[in-house]
């Protein structure tokens, strides 16, 4: 719809060129006027302000003005009216667009908020897309929200004012993701979320060490520093360089790299529970790899032992090709989490 009004857009403004052209040509030609006064007839009489003419005119110039004024009032409406429909028209697509989403967003229940779509926000969304998780983001600048809207769900707002957070449905939320730049603005979106939903995991982005304390204080369950992160990444390659290019092959570019996945055991079938790692067996079975066991107080333990029970509320971290983590999930009828390729 949008390409039909560009096309219309574009004939109005060639039309529009045309007839002052057309007027300037014919005023310069026929009544012999210079090209300023030829150019100022034009405007005058295409705008009908009123103005008085530069000298008295014979009766072909009149003739000439005749044609110029009927000419233009059916170009000039013809363009007015093709401005008035574009904006109309693009306002009421934004408005049922904006209806839709939050009509979405209204049937979310235990997403994730992700306050703020800079560079830390673009890249959780695009890590929670990519594990098929239900999310939406709060964002106040609507040029951004307008050029991503069609692929993710939007909240047009400030991520410090309760209404925001409660229209991106914080009460039903699973999880918090505050990404905005400024420590203060996450320190307000932690104590605003924790206030809503005492239950909801929150995650909020520091960039000083100092605020990462306050943050914790404020509610948050984690905080994150990407500038100290990245700092130590790259350190990393130089004293441990094959160490940190074999861990940076641990994504989902492509079937052929190594994915990690936690793996619930109460997700497991009921046979499974108080059963060894042994018992298990999802090398044979699935290809994958148990890499760690976390305890149900929360302890991990890295590289566990075979003889390892299976106790409820514990999890399995699991090392595997996207193509073994699949089969895994259908061997054992686990709801799948990871990034189909």
């Amino acid at each position: 719809m949008f390409k039909l009004f560009k096309s219309k857009f574009y004939i109005a403004v060639i039309l529009l060129v045309g007839i002052f052209l057309f007027g300037i040509m014919g005023y310069r030609l026929l009544g012999d006027y210079t090209w300023v006064e030829a150019a100022y007839m034009t405007v005058i009489t295409i705008t009908t302000v009123g103005f008085g003419e530069v000298r008295p005119t014979d009766d072909i110039t009149k003739i000439f003005t005749i044609v110029l004024i009927t000419s233009s009032v059916f170009i000039v409406a013809y363009a007015i009216s093709v401005v008035t429909e574009y904006v109309l028209s693009k306002n009421a697509l934004q408005n049922i667009k904006y209806r839709k989403m939050k009509n979405q967003i209204d049937k979310l229940d235990n997403h994730i908020i992700i306050c703020g779509y800079g560079r830390n926000g673009m890249q959780a969304a695009k890590k929670l897309k990519a594990y098929q998780k239900p999310f939406v983001v709060i964002e106040q600048d609507e040029e951004l929200v307008n050029k991503y809207s069609d692929d993710i769900m939007f909240v047009v707002g400030n991520a410090n004012e309760d209404e925001t957070l409660l229209e991106a449905g914080i009460d039903r939320a699973h999880c918090l993701i505050s990404a905005l730049p400024n420590d203060a603005d996450n320190l307000f979106v932690v104590l605003s979320s924790r206030q809503l939903n005492k239950e909801i995991t929150i995650i909020s982005r520091a960039s000083q060490e100092t605020s990462q304390r306050k943050l914790k204080l404020a509610g948050a369950n984690k905080t994150i520093m990407p500038d100290k992160i990245g700092g130590d990444h790259m350190a990393s390659l130089v004293v441990l360089p094959d160490l940190i290019d074999f861990m940076d092959h641990l994504s989902f570019d492509d079937e052929h790299t190594i994915n990690l996945e936690e793996v619930s055991v109460d997700d497991l079938p009921n046979g499974y529970l108080y059963k060894t790692l042994i018992d298990l067996d999802l090398r044979k079975q699935t290809g994958c790899t148990v890499i760690g066991y976390k305890q149900p107080d929360g302890k991990y333990i890295i590289n566990p032992d075979a003889t390892v029970e299976l106790l409820p509320n514990s999890k399995l971290v699991v090392l595997g090709q996207p193509g073994q983590i699949k089969k895994l999930n259908t061997l054992f009828q686990i709801p799948e989490t990871t990034f189909n390729g």
